[in-house]
């Protein structure tokens, strides 16, 4: 089926923040208990060699996505790196949790557009479960932004346009009120708004439907790459690859030169 690009509840300015945050705190802890991301690492690698510095900076970090998980990985590796937490949205409790777990994880304080980065952010950018959240013409944006500032970018999703992620996500207020006991930090708040208050499952179940829809297919992230402006500068490794139940979708561009 086509992509389609609904409205996101988590997008909206109107919408409240705690709650927005409550949603990306269940994402992060999902992110980590499955590990959904370490199959990608081999290609985060590639894109860590390529930044020449050893610094991960992750945009639209939400509430830092998988990033526990893959840092316990990468570090056997690369023990120098360090992962730097942004968002236009910033979570700032979430990231502060988060980087209370790994002393290589920091955070930023101020709103990071992934369209454009600042300049002193450099090393390899990336970005987790947040393409689907920007329109074609930014998605664009993001990628020649990375070749303007010659840093690599990796793409992942967890999601895409097929049965078995729809399911997923059709089920995931179940995951929600099963899960969010288990969610730090801890939050009366959170408990409120998920079981007298069913706010954030309804919440969930609506952005995880659509962040289907929204979803770029491999194809599409190629047509993507075609019309950024710079593109011969860059390699890039665009792909799909299974992962339980479903697949990761994952753009790795790295400068070639």
């Amino acid at each position: 089926m086509s992509r389609i690009h609904l409205f996101e509840l988590e997008d909206q300015k109107w919408f409240p923040g705690f709650i927005r945050n409550y949603g990306t705190d269940f994402l992060q802890f999902l992110a980590n208990k499955t590990r959904m991301f370490v199959p990608l690492i081999p290609w985060m690698e590639k894109g860590l060699t390529a930044s020449k510095n050893s610094k991960i900076i992750d945009l639209a970090s939400g509430g830092g996505g998988g990033i526990l998980s893959l840092n316990k990985e990468i570090l056997e590796s690369n023990p120098e790196v360090s992962i730097l937490l942004t968002d236009f949205f910033p979570n700032l409790e979430a990231f502060q949790h988060t980087c209370s777990q790994a002393s290589n994880i920091n955070f930023s304080k101020e709103s990071i557009d992934a369209r454009k980065v600042p300049e002193i952010l450099t090393g390899l950018r990336t970005q987790f479960l947040s393409l689907h959240h920007f329109q074609p013409d930014d998605a664009v944006k993001i990628l020649e932004n990375a070749i303007i500032s010659n840093q690599p970018i990796f793409i992942a999703e967890g999601q895409e346009r097929a049965i078995p992620s729809f399911l997923a996500m059709f089920f995931s207020p179940i995951t929600v009120l099963l899960t969010t006991p288990f969610i730090r930090p801890f939050s009366l708040g959170r408990l409120l708004f998920t079981y007298l208050i069913p706010i954030v499952p309804v919440f969930v179940w609506w952005d995880g439907m659509v962040s289907c829809l929204r979803t770029y297919s491999v194809e599409e992230m190629n047509q993507l790459v075609a019309k950024v402006e710079g593109k011969e500068k860059f390699a890039w490794d665009i792909g799909r690859i299974k992962s339980g139940p479903t697949h990761l979708l994952y753009l790795l561009g790295t400068p070639k030169i």
